[in-house]
């Protein structure tokens, strides 16, 4: 299904639609059901000794790898790492069911009346992506908008090939999906026929393996296999998202309950030490916080 993404009739649209949606739904259910399990730890484990943290599965490795280096360092204390996107890490660290939301996306007008604190712990640009033999490799803010909301269909419009443009979106609990909507889409609603899925790394596989097709991602997880394009003339790197001139730029968050205390104030603030943020945080193709002023 995925090796070619095209727009078929209207008809076919909605039945490949639904089909795909089915499967995503399946693989869902599968994810959310493991991460409940993880997540109610939380209500029996000794607070003093473990934590969990759940949400944005952009921030997955850093917060992984992260909680390994600091369970390395004290054995005693575990930190227990789920990703189900940064709407369900903020839904449940109000609810009390995790300690640490991690979030890709600012918090929404309603959230913000949930008296969450927030932690930035590293910047990040959204790269819009396509396959690597795609000709296109510059877009401006205004094409990618037009892609998105369906108004270009395809490559030839662009000066590319003659081929159906595939889209591939994020789900609506997506962090990532909510600030390329807001930096990039603004009052423009997505094409609902995109290929809609649950998280980066599908969206990346399914990119590398679609010739016609385009999505986007963290810059972090932007690889060999597909090919990262310039937006108004910037390459999305790290030099230019702390310079500023990468317009497609997101904060990556930690949200607590109030100020953070305890075991959740020391991992955290292993996370924004020089441990953390000049290793995995650039390891990982993100930018530290401490990366200097914007």
């Amino acid at each position: 299904m995925f090796n070619r993404l095209v727009r078929p009739n209207t008809t076919q649209r909605g039945t490949r639609r639904r089909t795909f949606a089915g499967a995503v739904a399946l693989a869902s259910v599968v994810v959310v059901a493991a991460t409940t399990m993880s997540a109610g730890c939380a209500d029996n484990a000794a607070a003093e000794n473990e934590i969990v943290v759940t949400g944005s599965t952009t921030m997955l490795p850093i917060a992984e790898i992260a909680g390994e280096m600091f369970h390395d360092r004290y054995p005693d204390k575990k930190v227990l790492v789920s990703g189900l996107g940064s709407s369900a890490g903020i839904e449940t660290v109000a609810a009390g069911s995790s300690d640490i939301g991690t979030s890709s996306r600012e918090l929404k007008p309603a959230e913000e009346q949930l008296g969450l604190h927030d932690t930035p712990i590293a910047f990040d640009a959204i790269a819009v992506i396509v396959h690597p033999d795609n000709p296109i490799g510059e877009m401006t803010t205004d094409e990618v908008r037009a892609i998105f909301s369906g108004e270009i269909e395809n490559w030839s419009e662009l000066g590319g090939r003659d081929r159906e443009i595939g889209l591939v979106n994020r789900d609506e609990a997506s962090g990532t999906r909510e600030a390329f909507r807001n930096i990039v889409m603004g009052d423009i609603p997505f094409d609902r026929t995109a290929a809609v899925l649950p998280g980066t790394g599908q969206v990346r596989s399914v990119v590398s393996n679609a010739p016609g097709a385009i999505g986007y991602i963290s810059l972090g997880f932007v690889n060999d296999e597909v090919k990262a394009v310039t937006i108004d003339g910037v390459m999305p790197t790290a030099e230019a998202v702390v310079t500023g001139e990468y317009p497609v730029q997101r904060l990556l968050h930690f949200f607590t309950a109030g100020p953070p205390t305890g075991l959740a104030k020391e991992y955290i603030d292993f996370v924004l030490s020089t441990a953390v943020q000049d290793t995995i945080i650039q390891e990982a193709g993100f930018t530290p916080i401490t990366g200097g002023e914007r």
